[in-house]
């Protein structure tokens, strides 16, 4: 059995007051957020701030005007972030079990709409267990995207964390979001451990059970965004961990009808405009497709459905159809399981 939310809610309330206080890094982000993300950080508020527990960057680029809902909201940092962004037209939906957490969230909510410069406040908190979406009055396909900052690590019901968000997603949406996954499972001795489990280790994904569940949820291709190891700079937290190895990655899911399993070719090509905001001589779908400006691109089916049928449809130029299937599509690496020349593994004999 693993902890219990009460648990979690005592961590994040009550054991932790500031970042400060967490006992190891898995719980921070490591790389610098670019320069659109620290100049709203910098119009909000120092406790908001110092009450951000997250692991990653988890507000992708071109979200002016749209519906976001973060789920594990905290002290409301990626929300006001969020709320920045999208604009006074947009609209930010926090969700968060902690009281203490949410009642720093909402403590600001006057003091950033004054700051953003809006008539009114786009951004409002609902306590609710992650766990339990479906619980909560959140219209289904009604988000644009939703966010999440080191939290679903923190669920007991992973994968139906990952079904409510795509229930809850719009056509074309997607799931945007960091956590922390292992190189393996984690043992239920370890699962047991309230310090490892608030500390955000112990309920980290093994890797591939989480691509199993995003895909049984209905997210096809998940795409890593970016990934970075976690060292855990706690004699005491390592010896418990022993072997285990953690990595903090940012991963894009979208809901989109006709992804398939694998990449497939069917001769297509798009061209960035270079019309997304603070991307203007490239851009990056993923860790594995960058777009420059101007140059002719070849992709896969999933890739070119990924811009075509989603908010980036107007920052690209697309080419090709779908009435030709060439195969596998090498460039997203994926190859022929057996060897031209008969050189591979023999199949059985009818």
């Amino acid at each position: 059995m693993t902890v219990k939310h009460e648990e979690v809610k005592e961590y994040y309330g009550k054991e932790l007051t500031t970042s400060e206080d967490l006992k190891t890094n898995a719980c921070c982000t490591i790389q610098a957020p670019p320069k659109h993300i620290r100049e709203a950080i910098a119009e909000i508020h120092d406790e908001v701030v110092s009450k951000y527990y997250g692991c990653g960057l988890t507000i992708p680029y071109q979200v002016k005007g749209l519906k976001i809902l973060d789920l594990g909201s905290g002290s409301g940092r990626d929300c006001y972030i969020a709320s920045k962004l999208v604009g006074q037209e947009g609209e930010v939906v926090g969700v968060d079990m902690t009281q203490e957490q949410l009642d720093v969230a909402n403590k600001y909510i006057d003091y950033h709409t004054e700051k953003f410069g809006y008539k009114r406040s786009n951004v409002k908190f609902v306590k609710g267990n992650i766990d339990h979406l479906d619980q909560l009055d959140l219209e289904e396909g009604s988000f644009d995207i939703i966010i999440s900052n080191c939290v679903i690590n923190l669920a007991l019901n992973k994968q139906k964390v990952l079904e409510d968000a795509f229930r809850l997603l719009k056509p074309g949406g997607e799931m945007y979001f960091s956590d922390v996954y292992s190189d393996r499972r984690i043992s239920e001795d370890l699962q047991k451990d309230p310090v490892l489990w608030g500390e955000c280790l112990s309920g980290a994904l093994y890797w591939n059970d989480f691509l199993k569940f995003a895909k049984n949820a209905g997210f096809t291709d998940p795409r890593s965004v970016e990934n970075h190891p976690i060292t855990i700079e706690n004699d005491e937290v390592q010896e418990k961990v022993g072997d285990l190895k953690f990595f903090s990655v940012t991963y894009r899911l979208f809901k989109l009808d006709g992804l398939e399993n694998d990449c497939e070719d069917y001769g297509q090509s798009v061209r960035y405009k270079g019309t997304i905001d603070g991307n203007s001589n490239s851009y990056n779908l993923d860790d594995h497709h960058n777009f420059p400006k101007g140059k002719m691109i070849t992709v896969c089916g999933n890739t070119y459905k990924m811009l075509n049928d989603t908010r980036f449809a107007e920052h690209f130029e697309f080419f090709g159809t779908w009435d030709v299937h060439y195969g596998i599509f090498e460039g997203c690496g994926g190859n022929m399981p057996f060897s031209e020349d008969g050189s591979g593994d023999a199949g059985a004999c009818c």
